[in-house]
């Protein structure tokens, strides 16, 4: 049976978009467990040829940074889940629980990103995950839990820098990805508190 003209676009769109999801689940899977997958693999795990590929993704570069895209807003979606009511200090313990989850698990997409893009482009693809922790960050300076001589800015700098620290300690072999949790809570909670304030345990 002949698909009627006015249908044949919306078919294509939807083929495309089956093809889009596809590779980027593709790529998502192949970097996260090998920071230099190549196009080729990719294409492969996605069940599409190169030139499907590069007709949506014109370069790796692009690929990479859309599969980072797409990862981290599949995470920002699931930390939605996170409880982060009541104690500020609390809830910012089970934040970075879940955050760090996230993170080790995409530290060799973070690498293949980190080759290809300049880090203006990785900081703005994290910009919804960063105003989830600002909003904690600073309930907590408003309610004396963290400290408010410094900025909210910096606070949030300082716990992903930490949560980024450690996957490059992971990756370098000098930390046990079990202990990353508690290393980076206790690390952040020490630099949260205000001056002055007992550490909590």
């Amino acid at each position: 049976m002949t698909v009627p003209t006015s249908a044949q676009p919306l078919a294509r769109r939807a083929d495309a978009q089956r093809s889009i999801a596809a590779i980027l689940k593709a790529a998502v899977n192949a970097l996260s467990r090998d920071p230099d997958a190549s196009v080729s693999d990719i294409a492969k795990a996605a069940g599409v040829g190169r030139v499907t590929l590069y007709g949506h993704f014109p370069n790796r570069a692009d690929l990479v940074e859309a599969a980072l895209a797409h990862a981290i807003d599949q995470g920002h979606a699931a930390l939605d889940a996170v409880d982060l009511v009541g104690d500020t200090r609390q809830a910012l313990t089970r934040l970075i629980d879940s955050s760090w989850l996230l993170v080790n698990q995409s530290r060799a997409l973070l690498l293949a990103a980190q080759a290809v893009l300049p880090p203006s482009r990785i900081r703005d693809l994290h910009a919804g995950p960063v105003e989830r922790v600002e909003g904690l960050v600073k309930r907590g300076q408003d309610d004396g839990a963290f400290r408010s001589d410094l900025s909210t800015s910096w606070l949030v700098g300082v716990m992903h820098s930490v949560m980024h620290t450690a996957a490059d300690e992971i990756n370098a072999g000098r930390l046990d990805p079990d202990q990353a949790a508690a290393f980076i809570t206790a690390t952040v909670l020490a630099a949260f508190t205000p001056p002055g304030r007992r550490v909590p345990a």
